[in-house]
């Protein structure tokens, strides 16, 4: 692989300072998580953990050794009924944005989600402002399916939460009782 190629992979144990660093960030500075106190390696460990034990993928993109954004899925709610349903989340290095790394990483990660059989993505996007995100999510086929109105308080204002869905594989064409979800 040439040193200068983007590379995008699972995310390894040694990642996790640079993943935290990355969602540090947009913890402090932006609107797009609505997390209001950055956790620390542990916690982003741990999170990466619970990703992975639900056979859900979790990813980095990297040129070379450096990690330049990451993405993941993970279960949309606990109940089993939406077990074919999962919820994307995508953060990219400030540094490195509107480089297309979001739209690689999260085109991927959609690889993964339809390889396993799960039917529905959804992105939860903080912030209806959020061109960024929301552009993303459109480019890779993703409607807007609705808005909860000021819904979160944060960096001293009222926020709203976008609600996009994308149908992947079959979507709802036909029964998924045949199916195998991941282990949620």
């Amino acid at each position: 692989m040439h040193p200068c190629a983007l590379f995008i992979r699972p995310t390894l144990p040694a990642d996790l300072p640079a993943v935290t660093a990355i969602y540090a960030h947009h913890v402090m500075h932006g609107k797009g998580s609505f997390e209001l106190e950055v956790p620390g390696l542990d916690d982003m460990s741990r999170r990466r953990s619970d990703v992975l034990a639900k056979g859900l993928p979790h990813l980095v993109a990297s040129r070379g050794a450096e990690v330049l954004g990451f993405a993941y899925a993970g279960a949309f709610r606990p109940r089993p009924a939406y077990r074919f349903m999962a919820e994307d989340s995508v953060y990219i290095h400030p540094d490195h944005t509107g480089q297309g790394l979001g739209r690689a990483l999260l085109a991927e990660l959609i690889r993964h989600c339809e390889a396993l059989g799960i039917r529905q993505m959804l992105a939860v996007i903080g912030d209806s402002a959020n061109s960024g995100s929301i552009g993303l999510h459109r480019s890779l086929g993703f409607e807007h399916t609705g808005i909860l109105k000021a819904s979160g308080w944060k960096h001293g204002q009222w926020l709203d939460t976008v609600f996009m869905q994308k149908a992947l594989g079959a979507g709802d064409s036909s029964p998924a009782s045949e199916l195998t979800p991941p282990n949620r």
